[in-house]
């Protein structure tokens, strides 16, 4: 399996417009960040997790040419408003792309992109999706690999991460209950997000990252959803236990 880091940033991105913040001019290509995605690849299978404003942007860059499933953690705009660039892929394919989310986010993707889910006269130019509603404590398979989604809390708004082999990604993150701790058991590598230093209402801060990395006890962790305020990407990385990283876009992995 491997894990391709497609955007580590929070919903503005790193630099941010008009900001005068030493990260947002830093000269370092790891402080720059698009927002959060990941491209997961294993044998002929090829996912990405959530599409954000950057989508198009992060296919040309990663070189991603075929998509078999693009799943959603929740339906804010920095996790989803780069549906409609699923269309080469859908035109390439030609058939619907399946996506993957809870019933409340494909309600919510349905009203705000009405001509992708329209079945009655839909536009020509609009791509397909075949959807799959996500429930906790349900497992789902993609081909023949089984997905088994985390449920979170985002403050007080419900969120999906997901385990696929030995590989948990989790962001926008704040709370989690023991019973879903009890899914993440022996994995090697965990992604979580980390949004900044100081605590935040509805995200992990780096402290409440690290604390729950030293609970779960993965191999690797590596740190994402991350803001300008956490500071220059080299710095952090300095202080961080030896098994935790900070991700970067385009950062890949493999397991």
């Amino acid at each position: 399996m491997q894990v391709y880091f497609l955007g580590t940033g929070t919903s503005q991105g790193i630099p941010v417009i008009g900001s005068n913040h030493p990260v947002c001019k830093s000269a370092d290509s790891k402080d720059k960040r698009l927002r959060v995605s990941v491209w997961i690849t294993w044998e002929d299978s090829s996912v990405v997790i959530d599409c954000g404003p950057d989508f198009r942007q992060q296919m040309l860059i990663s070189g991603c040419k075929k998509l078999d499933a693009l799943l959603f953690t929740h339906e804010h705009a920095d996790h989803t408003a780069g549906l409609d660039d699923i269309r080469p892929f859908f035109f390439k394919q030609k058939s619907d792309i399946p996506i993957y989310a809870h019933p409340r986010v494909l309600e919510n993707l349905d009203r705000r992109f009405d001509y992708i889910f329209e079945t009655e006269n839909k536009y020509p130019g609009a791509p397909g999706v075949q959807t799959f509603a996500v429930n906790n404590n349900q497992k789902f398979k993609i081909a023949e690999t089984e997905v088994t989604p985390i449920e979170v809390n985002h403050g007080s708004l419900q969120v999906f991460g997901y385990r696929i082999q030995d590989f948990v990604y989790l962001t926008d993150v704040k709370t989690i209950d023991t019973v879903e701790i009890k899914k993440l058991q022996r994995v090697k590598v965990l992604v979580v997000n980390a949004l900044r230093e100081e605590p935040h209402q509805t995200h992990f801060s780096l402290q409440d990252a690290l604390d729950f990395i030293h609970l779960v006890q993965p191999e690797r962790a590596y740190l994402t959803h991350i803001s300008h305020l956490l500071g220059f990407h080299e710095e952090v990385q300095q202080r961080l236990p030896e098994n935790v990283f900070l991700a970067y876009d385009n950062l890949k992995i493999t397991l």
